[in-house]
């Protein structure tokens, strides 16, 4: 009975942990993608400065595109660390005016 509990803990512990670095993972894109948004009618660059929030929040800027005044960007962030996987959560977001 102690192992099958622990098996569940452990797997409980997994899932949580991939929830919560998509959730950050999440976090990150809307906030780079607003950034991105908002630079853009400044003659900034979008994506320059969708990839410098996105490093301030501890995500890496895996893709990047501006159309007029939208702003479309895709970041990963680390997972939860388990012994011989190394796991990777990505997310999207898209901002602009409309």
């Amino acid at each position: 009975m102690a192992g099958v509990l622990m098996f569940v803990l452990v797997g409980l512990s997994a899932a949580s942990g991939l929830v919560t670095a998509q959730r950050r993972a999440q976090s990150a894109a809307d906030l780079a993608a607003l950034a991105g948004a908002a630079a853009v009618p400044d003659g900034a660059a979008g994506c320059v400065e969708a990839a410098r929030i996105s490093t301030a929040n501890g995500a890496a800027l895996a893709a990047c595109s501006v159309a007029g005044r939208e702003v479309w960007v895709q970041v990963t962030v680390p997972g939860p660390q388990w012994p011989g996987r190394r796991v990777r959560v990505s997310a999207e977001a898209r901002a602009g005016p409309g």
